[in-house]
This record gives structure tokens, sequence and C-alpha cells, in this order.
């Protein structure tokens, strides 16, 4: 069963002419989350991980599930005023406007090995921001995890551009 098959499209969300790809449906179905899981940890083919940080909100679906399967920890990578302890965090610009996501400060141990995750790589800015914040505690990223890649819209390419690798289970093109 492809996983993009269980991947629901939603017309015209968040605002007119946008085609939602909506996860959740994805997550809903038990074989879909455990073959998502599986095939995230079978494409690191062997990458050393010592945590992964998933992305506000649906990379701390996966992000956890995976780390349970490598025995490492789970880092949330937040929105700002979420985290009870002192943090660090890195702005990013939107389409109209600027978002920020926070760490802990003592998430991320110097010189540890971070698999990225989230839903989603549209244009890149949340993970891109994701990865300052994680180098500036002292990470190095492994490798970036998506379900979904909008290669149309230029955030995996940044991702490559920036020296980072990533992979995801499946794209949606010119759609």
């Amino acid at each position: 069963m492809p996983i993009r098959s269980l991947i629901r499209t939603i017309p015209d969300y968040p605002k007119q002419g946008i085609q939602f790809r909506d996860v959740t449906t994805l997550l809903a179905d038990p074989d879909g989350l455990k073959m998502t899981v599986d095939r995230m940890v079978e494409k690191l083919g062997g990458v050393p991980i010592d945590t992964v940080a998933g992305i506000e909100a649906r990379g701390f679906i996966l992000a956890p599930a995976i780390a349970l399967h490598l025995g490492v920890g789970f880092v949330p990578v937040r929105k700002p005023g979420k985290l009870p302890a002192e943090t660090i965090g890195e702005d990013y610009d939107l389409e109209y406007g600027t978002d920020r996501v926070e760490i802990h400060t003592d998430a991320i141990k110097p010189g540890q090995n971070v698999l990225l995750v989230d839903d989603l790589i549209a244009t890149g800015g949340t993970a891109g921001a994701a990865i300052r914040l994680i180098e500036r505690a002292g990470g190095k990223i492994a490798v970036c995890a998506f379900i979904v890649d909008l290669p149309d819209l230029g955030g995996g390419q940044k991702l490559l551009d920036a020296g980072h690798s990533f992979f995801a289970l499946c794209a949606f093109e010119g759609e």
C-alpha cells in the first residue's frame, strides 16, 4: 500500500489555490502509521543518530516513535512560549510575516547527531530555522526526514544547497 494513497488532499485550504496535504488520514490508519515509522527508520540506512528532533505539531507524532525505535531521546521543536525551561529560538520568514521555533537550552548536547523530523517539506522555512537552532545548540544534523515533499516549492533543494541531506517518503509534484 503506497503511503501517498493514504494522504488526503483538501483543496483551497487554508486559502484559495492551496492543495493541503493532510497526513492525519495516514496517521489514523494503524498500518499506515506503522509503515511510515518503519520506512523512515529503514531510510536512515544505519546513519548514526543520537537524538530525534520533531517540529511542532505533526513532527511530534512521528519523532518519538522513531526515537523509541532507535533507542534514543526526543527533542521537541516548539512555537514560542510553549516550553517551560530556558530556551533558545530562531526566527524565520513566512509568506506574510515571520514565525519562530524554540528548544530548551539543554535539549541537545554538543556534537550529537540529530535526526530532524516533520510531516512535510514545502518552502523549507520551518526546517531551515530548526536546523539553525539545532546547530546553535551544538548539534549536527545527520539527516532530515519528511513524509511528504512538495518539490515545486523548493524546500528540499534549499536543504541540499545548504549541505543537508533529506528524504521524503512520497512527493506531490505539480498538483
